[in-house]
């Protein structure tokens, strides 16, 4: 952990010192998560993502923008001042789920892994760049995930009512966090539920506690956005224009953001026209439309998604390993090829050894990126999971060390046992 918050603090101070400090300041609060947690800090409610008045707004859940929108209070908008402390909590959430890490891998294999997978999240680039570079929920969501899945192996010792009450708490808050880690709660709860089968009327009980405890954190968001939109809006508005910005005869497959409401002011415009609701509909029927209507070029967007997705950024890495004189883009990108074929082989193995943890540890790599193979891929996307892919990557690691020190310690033992034998047969042949 000192280590992984010592090279955090040396990136941001590498940072801001080779940066202009009023770009700092302004340039990472200019997003959507910047400009909704400037619009409550100012007390203009959750509101405006595009750095204009354009009404409430459901763009995402709603407990990173009211934490971004306290430290804008604390220190100023647009200040260095509150671009360090944003910078810090990211740091500290990313620093912190070494722990977590650490004692995941100890439940799945002792304790070499379990030190394995925090050290090279300590080293890991992605998780070293994007918290200081990125001002969004990438961080916290890590050290989420990697506690879901911690939590998830304890929880299957334990059918203790209070233990599965306190999982469902922690899985509120996650979603109030990042919406789109629900995806991995169905596959993690009946995982939970299929290994207490033999209490099933226990295991559905604290199942339904643990869902309904969820749903109480999610029910303030909920309503809040039924009374500003008269409509159902459980947690995000914002699937549609995804969809549709990953899906339609612009696309490319580096996404350049051309067509983003942000950027584009026809675009932006209509939105304000429409309503946030009934422009975010418009785009799902457009980009479902053109989904089905292209499945050839289609596929081709979710393949080179996925390259991106697992590269750390480019849908062409071999073109852009040798292409590039950087010796940093290219250790970058190498490290996360290497972690996403440790991810693959991790997982194999897993299966391969009928692991009980094979389940819930692949379905964060194998479930939770789809949302981006259908919408857009950017590398801060998968930073909620890269703790789980590090701990894969371990497992991979530990394994081929393991048979590599194999034949070693055999014919140490052969060496060691063939003088003992020779005097044991001296011996019966001497009497």
């Amino acid at each position: 952990m000192l280590v992984a918050l010592a090279i955090r603090l040396g990136y941001m101070w590498q940072f801001q010192h080779i940066h202009p400090r009023q770009g700092v300041s302004v340039i990472p609060f200019l997003f959507e998560s910047g400009n909704i947690a400037h619009s409550l800090a100012t007390g203009h409610g959750f509101s405006s993502p595009f750095r204009v008045d354009t009404g409430p707004t459901a763009w995402m859940t709603p407990l990173f923008p009211l934490l971004l929108a306290g430290i804008i209070r604390l220190f100023g908008a647009y200040t260095f001042q509150a671009w360090a402390a944003t910078v810090l909590l990211n740091i500290t959430c990313c620093t912190i789920a070494c722990i977590p890490i650490y004692f995941t891998g100890r439940l799945i294999d002792g304790i070499r892994l379990a030190a394995g997978a925090a050290w090279l999240w300590a080293i890991f680039p992605n998780a070293i760049l994007l918290p200081v570079e990125s001002m969004w929920d990438a961080s916290v969501s890590a050290l989420l995930a990697a506690t879901i899945l911690w939590a998830t192996l304890a929880l299957a010792e334990s059918q203790r009512l209070r233990d599965w009450c306190a999982y469902g708490l922690l899985w509120g808050i996650a979603l109030m966090f990042n919406a789109t880690l629900a995806a991995l709660f169905p596959f993690l709860a009946g995982w939970l539920v299929y290994r207490a089968r033999q209490e099933w009327r226990r295991s559905v009980r604290n199942a339904a506690a643990a869902v309904a405890i969820i749903i109480l954190c999610c029910v303030p968001w909920t309503v809040r956005n039924y009374r500003v939109f008269h409509q159902f809006v459980p947690l995000r508005s914002v699937l549609g224009l995804q969809l549709w910005l990953g899906n339609n005869d612009q696309t490319e497959h580096i996404f350049r953001g051309d067509l983003h409401p942000i950027y584009n002011a026809s675009e932006r415009d209509k939105y304000i026209a429409m309503g946030e609701i009934a422009y975010m509909r418009q785009k799902k029927q457009q980009a479902i439309a053109y989904i089905f209507s292209h499945p050839a070029r289609e596929a081709s967007l979710i393949t080179y998604r996925a390259i991106s997705i697992w590269s750390g950024g480019t849908p062409y890495p071999l073109q852009d390993f040798l292409g590039t004189p950087g010796l940093r883009f290219r250790a970058i990108l190498a490290f996360n090829l290497v972690a996403a074929l440790g991810t693959l082989c991790g997982i194999i193995i897993l299966f391969r050894e009928r692991r009980p943890c094979a389940v819930p540890v692949a379905a964060f790599p194998l479930v939770y990126p789809w949302a981006y193979y259908l919408t857009l891929a950017l590398p801060r996307y998968r930073l909620p999971i890269d703790p789980i892919v590090l701990l894969l990557l371990a497992i991979s690691i530990q394994r081929v060390a393991q048979k590599l020190a194999r034949p070693k310690s055999s014919a140490t033992e052969t060496k060691a046992q063939t003088p003992a034998r020779y005097k044991r047969k001296k011996t019966r042949a001497t009497a």
